[in-house]
């Protein structure tokens, strides 16, 4: 069994680049060394005072800890690990790119009343699980021990949990929404026959091979599943 380190270092650059910051940032705030108010998405603070570092900081801050806490960061180790390793694999600019995508919008999203919020982590860990559901749809998933379905579902079944345990509905239907919205973009819709409109940009693809993130990116095209019905599963979507 290895160590924490090598278990650690083994990571994917971008799940353990984010899994890292959200827990620094949980510890930071727990000991009373970061202020939770200065990383929060206040819109009022970002246009009229320019902290644009809030655009960015709500979404490495998951709650204080606790077991929800907990069940979140394992979700990125989990999740975004197997997107990461999985289908994404010497993909990491489009794996960055999704990402980037994903606050983008929601960060839109936040602006609506229902999804207002100023922490949008817990949105973008269920926008990460919603992915990796549809890459994964066949995969079995058991929940607690009590319940077993394909992993199709999961993100609804985590929905509805939460709401049982009382936490609000916001947060994980915006992730959703936003990981929906992903996948429809760069999968659904170009395997319809339209064109894919989301690409990973160059800049960013020039970013992570000059500083030599994750595995070189592969040189020949994926091909596509070409498998029919709602478990489609992994499908090649942004350009190689």
């Amino acid at each position: 069994m290895s160590s924490p380190a090598e278990f650690y270092n083994s990571l994917p650059p971008i799940t353990k680049a984010y899994g890292t910051l959200c827990l620094v940032t949980t510890t930071a705030a727990t000991l009373k060394l970061l202020p939770i108010y200065y990383i929060a998405l206040i819109y009022g603070e970002v246009f009229y005072h320019l902290q644009v570092w809030r655009l960015l900081t709500n979404f490495i801050f998951l709650g204080p800890f606790s077991i929800n806490f907990g069940i979140r960061l394992l979700m990125i180790l989990r999740y975004g690990v197997q997107l990461e390793s999985g289908p994404f694999n010497r993909r990491t600019a489009d794996f960055l790119w999704m990402m980037i995508f994903g606050a983008s919008t929601l960060l839109v999203l936040s602006a609506i009343p229902f999804f207002e919020s100023y922490f949008m982590g817990v949105s973008l860990v269920f926008m990460l699980l919603y992915v990796w559901s549809r890459e994964f749809p066949n995969a079995t998933i058991n929940i607690y021990g009590l319940v077993q379905l394909k992993a199709f579902y999961l993100p609804w079944a985590m929905l509805a949990m939460d709401v049982i345990f009382g936490s609000p509905l916001g947060p994980d239907l915006c992730g959703i929404l936003a990981g929906h919205l992903y996948y429809f973009l760069t999968v659904l819709h170009p395997l319809a026959g339209g064109r894919n409109i989301l690409q990973t940009p160059m800049w960013l693809r020039k970013m992570v091979a000059r500083y030599k993130i994750g595995a070189p990116a592969n040189t020949q095209p994926q091909s596509s599943s070409n498998t029919s019905g709602v478990f489609r599963g992994r499908s090649y979507r942004v350009g190689g």
